[in-house]
């Protein structure tokens, strides 16, 4: 891109000093060029040519998922997003915005979440998506990943975190009248976190994923709905 720029910047800048009115003042009555216009029509095709070669060699190798440690699934609901762990018993749990009532001091305002999606440092980790109404996307941009979230379909892509912390993103796709409020949380920790942490969540969603407020959100909805 920056030699394609740099040559036509130069083009311009030459046209400019050879065919201006003081250096050329009798313009020229020329109306056509086939070698010329051959060759501008080539060239560019060629290099066009070289970087769609390129770039399907890319997509592909982006598509190409590597072998997992880890896979999550992350279901996109109006509008909150529900996730589970098929590799350790498949429970499952929603995940909802805090509103400014309960968020604790240092949580930011309308990422932070009650149920967070955990996952271990440095592991390979591969997100199947799906949508369990509309359209959603699921969006982290600090993993660079960005995908849609489409009723019946399963996507796939996949992150590896190298540090420990606190990750946001949100759903980038527009779903509705709250699309603004269903962010998206991951809490990356050590190994040994993480296997508490699994021990501790079968126990607390052995019941059933649903939580109070997103058991009666949904009722709601699906009451605005009919």
């Amino acid at each position: 891109m920056t030699a394609i720029a740099g040559l036509v910047f130069v083009l311009l800048i030459a046209a400019m000093v050879r065919f201006n009115k003081h250096v050329h003042p009798t313009p020229s009555k020329r109306t056509g060029n086939w070698p010329l216009e051959i060759a501008w029509t080539l060239i560019p095709f060629c290099v066009v040519a070289i970087i769609v070669f390129l770039s399907f060699r890319l997509l592909f190798f982006e598509a190409d998922i590597p072998r997992a440690d880890l896979t999550v699934k992350a279901t996109g609901h109006q509008w909150f997003w529900g996730y589970s762990y098929p590799d350790h018993g498949n429970f499952k749990f929603y995940s909802e915005m805090l509103n400014d009532e309960s968020r604790k001091p240092g949580q930011p305002r309308l990422l932070a979440v009650n149920n967070d999606l955990v996952v271990p440092v440095n592991k390979v980790i591969r997100v199947q998506v799906i949508g369990g109404d509309v359209i959603h996307s699921f969006s982290v941009p600090s993993f660079g990943i960005k995908i849609d979230a489409i009723p019946g379909r399963l996507n796939e892509t996949w992150f590896q975190a190298t540090r420990e912390g606190m990750y946001y993103g949100q759903c980038s796709e527009l779903c509705g009248m709250n699309h603004s409020f269903m962010p998206i949380a991951v809490r990356v920790v050590s190994e040994q976190e993480f296997d508490a942490w699994i021990d501790e969540a079968k126990k607390k969603y052995a019941q059933g994923p649903l939580s109070e407020s997103t058991e009666t959100a949904a009722l709601e909805s699906m009451g605005a709905e009919e």
